[in-house]
């Protein structure tokens, strides 16, 4: 005799279930539970779909959004790139302390991102995402056609908001922070992409890179503007050279020359109805209804991540921890380009064509314990961000990396990209990998966009080693190479001098698997 489910109003729903229920909460319900337990599983998911919400993109139609359903979009207006200096001292300074030290510094970190958010809000922004301790912020195109003079205006209140920052006392003295902020107008290529299980959200397009780079070619406590932006707002502030092709504003404006703050920012909608009626059947009915509007946000969250937030949802909070994962960074180049010569109907093809690379990459990643936290913005290509030990360690961290990179090399060198713009691309990657400390916590408003992330000096290194890296070419840190070398050939190219770095760091191309003897 096989076996049989209990009865139960909720067993027609379990397998949706399973996934967005605290263990003890899943438990308590199954077999046959009272009203008041189904009232209980109501309430947390009421509370789990605000959080999904706030740690989501408000691009994503959550109306008209379907797992699976690739989705393209062209947009018109600025963006904003913002990136924090000093952040690394602030964490090693915090670091010795533990706990201490992970709550000292989340606290830090809430205030800035607080005021931050705030600011970008009720200008008119919407923050897009955060990776790292950078921002990408877009200011919508709007009838008034004022999208590039409301991102001006945030910038300078950003940056006129951290002398808050300027000096914050550490358990090892005092730490500066400061801002640079880039500000460039177009046009971007919005994609939802993956499968049921997996979406994500992505933007295509040389101006994106072009937003990118207006911030790297910026300076810290300044606002700097690309030309096509500086031509929209040049005659209502006043400038100096930047870089050849930069322009610095310079704010020696009043308060009231700022003038007011543009809107009064709106929350998205959610259907959220809390449950009156104690009959099973009805609440049985609200928790399907809830199930329909969780399912489609919940994919667009890695799955180790999602039982974060799911275990975690009563205290609407994460702690904060100093671990030490391994981190990879996969830059997949020559898709993600081809956006600005798609054809009119061709940008659906693109996307298809991406999404099944992020599907097949995200795959190989998951079936080794790793996570591919989200692909993002990159001055060539885009950046995909994979965890190896955060949120679940293993003892190996660094051989499943080392493994998951060898698969997502040849995933890419395998793909056959569609003919966008009468070209076929050249597709290829470049990956780094490195392992080390790093501040793991989420980031944002306490109550409002937010997201977990990880953060630190061995985060930035290793975005420094893919960039380092040739055409398909693995670059490892000595700490990876000496952790994977009885199993992978690994190759030593150096002492090599990377940005930010005061001193060489020895460096390796893991090159391939040694065969098994």
């Amino acid at each position: 005799m096989g076996f049989m489910l209990p009865e139960s109003p909720l067993t027609t729903i379990e397998s949706r279930l399973r996934y967005l229920l605290p263990a003890e909460m899943y438990v308590a319900m199954w077999g046959n539970p009272s009203v008041d337990i189904m009232i209980e599983v109501h309430k947390h998911l009421r509370t789990l779909q605000r959080i999904l919400h706030d740690y989501t993109s408000r691009q994503i139609d959550v109306a008209k959004l379907r797992p699976g359903d690739v989705k393209t979009e062209w947009q018109y207006g600025t963006m904003m790139f913002t990136d924090l200096a000093g952040f690394t001292k602030l964490m090693e300074a915090n670091a010795s302390k533990g706990q201490e030290g992970a709550q000292n510094l989340t606290k830090q970190l809430t205030r800035y991102f607080s005021a931050m958010i705030s600011t970008i809000s009720k200008s008119g922004g919407e923050l897009v995402e955060f990776t790292g301790d950078a921002m990408l912020v877009i200011f919508p195109k709007s009838e008034r056609n004022d999208d590039a003079l409301r991102a001006v205006r945030a910038g300078l209140r950003m940056q006129r908001a951290m002398k808050a920052f300027a000096e914050i006392e550490t358990p090892s003295g005092i730490v500066n922070l400061k801002m640079r902020i880039g500000i460039h107008t177009g046009r971007f290529l919005t994609a939802d992409i993956g499968t049921p299980r997996r979406m994500e959200h992505v933007l295509l397009g040389k101006d994106v890179q072009q937003a990118k780079l207006a911030e790297s070619r910026g300076r810290n406590e300044r606002v700097n503007l690309s030309e096509k932006a500086y031509e929209r707002v040049k005659d209502l502030f006043r400038f100096e050279d930047g870089e050849p092709g930069y322009q610095l504003v310079v704010d020696d404006l009043t308060d009231d020359q700022l003038g007011a703050y543009e809107i009064t920012p709106l929350r998205r909608r959610m259907a959220s109805n809390v449950v009156i009626e104690r009959d099973k059947n009805a609440v049985l009915q609200q928790i399907i209804t809830m199930l329909d509007t969780i399912e489609p946000i919940a994919s667009f969250i890695p799955d180790p991540i999602l039982s974060l937030l799911v275990e975690s949802a009563a205290d609407r909070r994460i702690p904060a921890d100093f671990p030490e994962p391994t981190i990879m960074f996969v830059n997949f180049i020559g898709l993600p380009e081809s956006a600005d010569r798609a054809l009119p109907g061709e940008e659906r093809k693109l996307a298809l064509s991406f999404s099944r690379a992020f599907s097949l990459i995200n795959a190989a990643v998951e079936a080794r314990g790793g996570v591919l936290k989200k692909v993002t913005y990159h001055l060539s290509g885009s950046d995909i961000v994979i965890y190896f030990g955060v949120p679940n360690a293993h003892t190996n961290d660094e051989m499943r990396a080392a493994s998951a990179a060898v698969a997502i090399r040849e995933i890419i060198q395998n793909l056959k990209p569609p003919t966008i713009g009468n070209i076929q691309p050249e597709i290829y990657c470049q990956i780094g990998i490195n392992a080390g400390p790093t501040f793991v916590s989420e980031i944002g408003e306490p109550r409002g966009r937010r997201e977990y992330n990880v953060l630190g000096d061995t985060v930035n290194t290793t975005a420094r080693l893919m960039n380092y890296a040739q055409k398909n070419q693995i670059v490892i840190s000595e700490r990876i190479k000496e952790a994977i070398e009885s199993k992978y050939e690994c190759v030593s190219l150096g002492d090599v001098s990377l940005k930010g770095k005061s001193k060489p760091m020895q460096l390796f191309e893991l090159s391939h698997r040694k065969p098994k003897e």
